[in-house]
């Protein structure tokens, strides 16, 4: 939290009072630091120093940003707005931020971002969304984003990733998409990061991941799939990613745990590059008499069963077929014998 660090980074001044410091809030000496946190502002405040570094106006109660709400904070490098109920931002509503590094939008209210959300937010390097109520992501509103390394659009509504979504965010190193709800993972989605390194998925609602679509994902080195309603895995999907080392977590899905997640599995483990972090704790589903129990202490006898029915059925087969290839060998002697009995017959009566 900013407003906890600001004696850190100031050493300690004094406070003082200023002509350019608003009402209410508190300014720092030299600083250019500014605590308007949890000040009943139901938008943002005037007076603001243009040379402000740092704002926090976190924990008020403004609805929205209006447009050109910070016009003039060239300087401003760090702005703090979590916990201020905003529902809307206006069109422009960041509009001479070109410099910022850290917005901190979280815990708020917001549905959606506009189309020109990113415009003038070019030089952020971390981007906090989280605990809003965001349903999806419009490809255009986070385009210009070209600095940004770190977004986290955790704990959130979003069903759905259209191709592209993350489109210009060419430096996005941390990607953090749990708690949301998103039903697959498909092929284009993921496009266009190639140095994202995390990607967090856990907690939502993922049954399927297209062959391809970690495909473009060249730097990635953690895989958060935990807690989805996963029932199988495409060994496939994994191979495609070609990392020094990716680390997966896979625990809290739904396994059917058969002889094909088992091979799937063993496939994953025997790969070098592929690390299964929580694999002790991946436990099995379905079948019901395997329930809760762990995939690791099941899965050498998963293709057992599998194994002797086909031994079942082949010995079944081989044993009809022998049966009737005797039953075919007998009808012919019996057949050929008959006609040698009638041959001598014949010859008899003549």
């Amino acid at each position: 939290m900013w407003h906890q660090r600001f004696s850190l980074l100031i050493g300690y001044k004094d406070l003082v009072g200023s002509e350019e410091c608003p009402h209410h809030c508190l300014c720092y000496e030299h600083s250019d630091l500014v605590d308007c946190r949890a000040r009943g502002f139901l938008q943002v405040p005037h007076g603001l120093s243009h040379g402000t570094w740092l704002l926090d106006l976190g924990g008020n109660l403004m609805m929205e940003v209006r447009s050109r709400a910070f016009a003039g904070l060239w300087s401003l490098r760090v702005l703090v707005l979590s916990d201020s109920g905003i529902q809307l931002l206006q069109p422009e509503a960041f509009y001479s931020l070109s410099f910022l590094e850290k917005l901190d939008m979280s815990r708020n209210k917001l549905l959606r971002l506009p189309p020109d959300f990113s415009h003038s937010l070019s030089s952020v390097r971390e981007l906090r969304l989280d605990h809003n109520t965001l349903e999806r992501l419009e490809v255009s509103s986070l385009e210009h984003l070209e600095s940004l390394e770190k977004l986290d659009l955790s704990h959130n509504h979003i069903t759905f990733l259209q191709p592209g979504a993350f489109r210009g965010l060419s430096r996005l190193r941390h990607l953090y998409l749990h708690a949301n709800q998103l039903g697959a993972v498909r092929h284009g989605s993921l496009s266009m990061l190639p140095v994202l390194e995390a990607l967090q998925l856990g907690q939502n609602n993922i049954t399927h991941i297209d062959t391809e679509a970690l495909a473009p994902l060249h730097s990635l080195t953690l895989l958060g799939l935990e807690g989805n309603q996963l029932q199988h895995l495409k060994f496939k999907t994994f191979l495609s990613l070609h990392t020094a080392g990716t680390h997966l977590q896979l625990a809290g899905n739904p396994w059917n745990c058969d002889c094909d997640l088992h091979r799937v599995f063993s496939k994953l483990l025997s790969v070098r590059h592929l690390h299964v972090d929580d694999y002790h704790n991946v436990t099995c589903h379905e079948p019901l008499q395997l329930a809760g129990a762990s995939l690791a202490w099941v899965d050498s006898q998963l293709c057992m069963a599998e194994t002797a029915t086909v031994l079942v059925i082949t010995v079944t087969v081989l044993v009809t077929v022998l049966a009737a290839v005797v039953m075919a060998e007998h009808t012919r002697k019996k057949n050929q014998h008959g006609k040698s009995w009638d041959a001598e017959s014949q010859s008899q009566e003549r």
